[in-house]
């Protein structure tokens, strides 16, 4: 029964997602793990409140807005590769969640 394993990565920096999942593809192509994706996502757009200012005519309240890129990777079987993409040192910048999925055959 192989293990299908499904890595999120999300980031608000574009630029260094993109460049651990190339790394992870290559790293995939290079062991021949077959892989799916990375598959983009639209980007959420995210706002923060920042405080509101001390003078007393001024009431508008700042918002920080950012956008929050994902990427998804399947990996079906090959769990050591998995595994250890998921024990990498990734930059701060980047989240990983891993799902875990065990699949049975039909039969």
């Amino acid at each position: 029964m192989p293990f299908v394993t499904t890595l999120t990565f999300t980031s608000g920096d574009r630029h260094t997602l993109e460049s651990v999942v190339a790394d992870i593809k290559e790293s995939a192509t290079r062991k021949g793990v077959e892989l799916k994706g990375p598959h983009p996502e639209p980007p959420t757009e995210q706002a923060v409140d920042l405080s509101a200012r001390l003078l007393a005519d001024d009431d508008a309240i700042d918002r920080w807005r950012y956008s929050v890129y994902t990427r998804t990777i399947t990996i079906v079987g090959h769990d050591e590769f998995a595994r250890a993409i998921t024990e990498r040192d990734l930059p701060d910048a980047v989240h990983l969640e891993a799902e875990i999925e065990r699949r049975s055959s039909v039969g």
